[in-house]
């Protein structure tokens, strides 16, 4: 809302300026061309604001910084031009106009420059902190977002400091929860309101940054892009992004590999007691199901279903989908 008021406080000052000043020139009708000429000049000032807005402030910091030395750099050629003879007293050519082609060229250059180079190895206007920052920084995505779990690992305290969570992720997440499909609409929401969680755990900040890449389609590539800007690490739980940003030497924290780092070492040979499930695929094959979820298949076991047994272990099988425990059924239990 304070938005809106902002822009419609610039659309009236500009149209009236205009006014004022095409009145103080011409008489009305004409006068009104200054209104309209305001007005025009108001919203796109008001487009330029939304294009900047999607910029770093790196970005425009660098072009900033790129269009100052390129007009310091036209003010001195154009200086040096003077001593030329013969160059101010020729009336043929209108000079004071190839100046200012000059200095609108090299500010241009510097502008463009600027803003480009910016992000290049060797080239940093960080401080020290904010380097420290960009290298330690860990960016999340989509699904690990929605999948909830990397909000319990805050609340323990093992995961602390600034998680960065760029605008475009955010849009993407609002796109979901706003979807017609039950399903999506759902999974969106809980996304949201789980990151509402995380900014509420201590020790824990969420950094919504306003980047993004206008050229790069895809959410994933553009956290591969912004990953690579910033020297981070993406935190995911997506097997395709997970592969995709390795390939390109990009550091994966991956939700799916820490819990699977963290469920019970089981050897060949240990008993344990589980609880037929169902049928395996193979004959005579039981299924059953640890609490975290890890699949145990029990040979000669079909026949139990719905019954606790003992079972001794046989083999284990880590897949990228998770772990797969194999045994023999040693007793049934009473």
């Amino acid at each position: 809302m304070f938005q809106f008021v902002l822009r419609l406080f610039l659309i009236i000052v500009c149209s009236l300026s205009g006014y004022f000043i095409f009145n103080r020139l011409w008489s009305f009708p004409i006068s009104l061309l200054g209104l309209i000429s305001g007005i025009i000049l108001s919203l796109l000032t008001i487009e330029l604001e939304k294009s900047i807005r999607k910029l770093s402030l790196r970005t425009i910091t660098g072009g900033t910084v790129g269009l100052l030395f390129g007009i310091f750099i036209s003010f001195l050629f154009v200086y040096g031009l003077r001593y030329i003879p013969q160059w101010d007293k020729s009336s043929s050519i209108p000079w004071e106009y190839v100046y200012i082609l000059i200095t609108c060229v090299l500010g241009y250059l510097g502008l463009l420059l600027g803003s480009m180079k910016v992000g290049e190895q060797g080239f940093s206007i960080a401080t020290p902190a904010e380097e420290d920052e960009c290298i330690n920084a860990r960016i999340l995505d989509t699904s690990v977002i929605i999948d909830g779990r990397l909000a319990d690992i805050c609340d323990t305290g093992f995961i602390d400091g600034t998680l960065i969570v760029p605008r475009f992720v955010l849009e993407e997440l609002q796109q979901i929860a706003d979807s017609s499909d039950h399903l999506k609409r759902s999974r969106g929401r809980r996304g949201l309101e789980v990151l509402n969680k995380m900014q509420k755990s201590p020790g824990i900040k969420i950094d919504i940054v306003d980047v993004d890449f206008p050229k790069v389609k895809g959410v994933d590539a553009k956290l591969v892009q912004l990953a690579k800007a910033k020297n981070g690490r993406i935190v995911t739980n997506d097997y395709n992004l997970n592969r995709i940003a390795e390939l390109q030497g990009i550091k994966i924290l991956n939700v799916n590999e820490l819990a699977n780092a963290l469920k019970p070492v089981v050897l060949p040979g240990e008993t344990m007691v589980v609880k037929v499930i169902k049928e395996g695929k193979e004959q005579g094959q039981g299924v059953a199901y640890l609490d975290d979820g890890t699949m145990v298949v029990v040979d000669n076991a079909s026949k139990y279903q719905g019954q606790t047994v003992q079972v001794v272990v046989t083999s284990v099988l880590q897949t990228t989908a998770g772990r797969m425990i194999f045994s023999d059924l040693k007793h049934v239990v009473p």
